[in-house]
């Protein structure tokens, strides 16, 4: 067995010793966007430094810990919390926790991200579905030898985002009076926030949003065999001409703000996957 195997298999039997559900879909949440596992009940809660092999969560606003239990009835596991290759982890370490999840029987994954908007028609505090994404990172998730039991050496990615989701999020955005965007996403190294110039490059070769997360996660869930769900929270827009000084604090406030919708659409989604 190869290390990562050994790896995720010490994580999983570790997460199963406090836990005896098998969780059916993983939930990932980024910065501002925690509050969501106040909805998972019978829950259990596993700060991520004591798992083994876990990396710590290091960004203000990601409370770092796993939280196991039921949400609507499905068994859930979620991050609250989330890594970053700007930490200065792998792209081993960063996705790591999807690896584990599919161990403990994950099918589904839900994403959440809070990204830069690029797109004119998008405003402070909108939400946008992912339906493609550009991987703009300097690494990649998969690179070194291929082990089969993970998944295949060169994974299909003309469907990252499944489009049965997301015509399942839009019935649910609808039902409840939430305007969504549709859009593609642009995953970045960080952690600095985009100049003018790359805010319209990543613009003119097809992006709508851009972040510093999620695309690694989506990648190794695709290789793992995952549906994939994403969402965006624009916390601010780049591309305008006017000042548009960005703060970490003013993502999250943006993002807490957006919070409750973003909350409503995977609560609901989650009852009908």
């Amino acid at each position: 067995m190869s290390d990562l195997l050994q790896q995720i298999a010490a994580a999983a039997e570790f997460i199963r010793k406090s836990w005896s559900g098998t969780p059916e879909v993983g939930i990932i949440l980024g910065s501002g966007l925690g509050n969501l596992t106040s909805d998972i009940t019978d829950s259990v809660e596993i700060p991520y430094e004591q798992i083994p092999h876990f990396p710590s969560s290091s960004v203000e606003g990601h409370k770092g810990r796993l939280i196991l239990g039921n949400m609507n009835g499905r068994p859930v596991v979620a991050m609250a919390g989330r890594f970053h290759f700007y930490e200065g982890l792998s792209m081993q370490q960063v996705t790591f926790p999807v690896r584990v999840m599919k161990a403990l029987g994950v099918h589904t994954l839900l994403v959440s991200n809070a990204a830069g908007g690029m797109n004119k028609a998008f405003n402070v505090g909108d939400l946008m579905i992912i339906r493609d994404h550009i991987n703009l990172q300097p690494e990649h998730p998969l690179r070194g030898p291929n082990n089969n039991t993970l998944g295949p050496r060169f994974p299909d990615m003309s469907e990252p985002y499944s489009k049965a989701l997301i015509a399942k999020a839009k019935e649910i955005a609808a039902a409840n009076s939430i305007p969504v965007h549709t859009g593609v996403y642009v995953g970045v190294q960080g952690p600095t926030f985009e100049t003018r110039a790359e805010y319209m490059y990543m613009h003119i070769i097809g992006g709508d949003a851009v972040g510093m997360s999620t695309v690694p996660e989506v990648i190794v869930a695709i290789h793992s065999g995952m549906k994939v769900f994403a969402m965006s929270v624009i916390t601010d827009i780049g591309i305008r001409e006017e000042e548009n000084v960005i703060t970490h604090e003013e993502v999250l406030e943006a993002a807490n703000a957006a919070e409750p919708k973003l909350t409503l659409i995977f609560r609901e989604l989650i009852k009908v996957i």
